[in-house]
């Protein structure tokens, strides 16, 4: 069995988002990059079903120099190699056709991603591979097995869960339960040292979208405080100032 995770390069959730270019670029200056951890999700489960000689995982993700020590934790967490295709993502869209391309040349049984990625927050990039490869895609994925031959996924859905069984290859985007991260250990980073890491050119495709600007949300404004006997005057604040009532 042969598995291709995505992984994403993403800003830590405690960093400070500010814009550079006149708001049309995210500015990287201090900023820690980490796992997405969604991706880090779908990396766990794919290295417990290789687990015990059944398989491989290869680790792939689009983006320049700058990510290598992202996906050197990728190596470390316990994929057996990495592909980079060199390129700085543009959107989703060109995210998902050089996966897809890259994916063409290795015969994986199956793709797993994250949900989304924890910056754009798009969920857009599995359904697109899918597309591409003509194959199925199961999205917010929260249970993956698979017997050799069928997988068998779970996830929630109004009122309920629905489970869904694919024979061949597929795609899934995975959500939390599907498995727990797993913590690198120091044999893990050791030897994520030596384990392969592959870069390859990203094929050239047309524009589809662009960034026109960046916007930070409003800052909060000041809190009001109201005493408890004032009840009057917090129904008035709701309904002229909060206006939700």
């Amino acid at each position: 069995m042969k598995i291709l995770v995505c992984i994403s390069n993403v800003p830590d959730t405690t960093t400070k988002i500010t814009f550079t270019n006149d708001n049309t670029q995210f500015n990287t200056s201090g900023v820690q990059f980490i796992v997405n951890p969604y991706d880090e999700i779908a990396l766990s489960r794919a290295i417990e079903l290789c687990e015990g000689g059944k398989g491989t995982v290869t680790a792939i993700n689009v983006g320049d120099s700058s990510t290598d020590p992202t996906i050197r934790k990728a190596l470390a967490i316990g994929a057996d190699d990495a592909v980079r295709i060199n390129a700085v993502p543009r959107d989703a869209y060109f995210t998902a056709y050089q996966i897809a391309e890259y994916a063409k040349t290795g015969d994986f049984d199956m793709i797993l991603c994250g949900r989304e990625s924890i910056d754009y927050n798009g969920a857009q990039v599995a359904a697109m591979v899918g597309e591409f490869l003509d194959i199925p895609s199961i999205s917010i994925i929260k249970k993956l097995d698979y017997d050799e031959t069928t997988a068998t996924l779970e996830r929630e859905i109004e009122g309920g869960k629905e489970v869904v069984s694919v024979t061949g290859k597929f795609i899934a985007s995975c959500a939390e339960g599907v498995a727990e991260p797993k913590i690198p250990t120091m044999r893990g980073i050791m030897s994520a040292r030596t384990k392969s890491l592959q870069v390859v050119e990203a094929v050239e495709i047309a524009e589809v979208a662009k960034v026109v600007k960046f916007e930070t949300p409003a800052p909060r404004g000041a809190v009001k405080q109201v005493p408890a006997e004032e009840a009057a005057k917090l129904i008035d604040l709701l309904h002229t100032e909060a206006k939700v009532i």
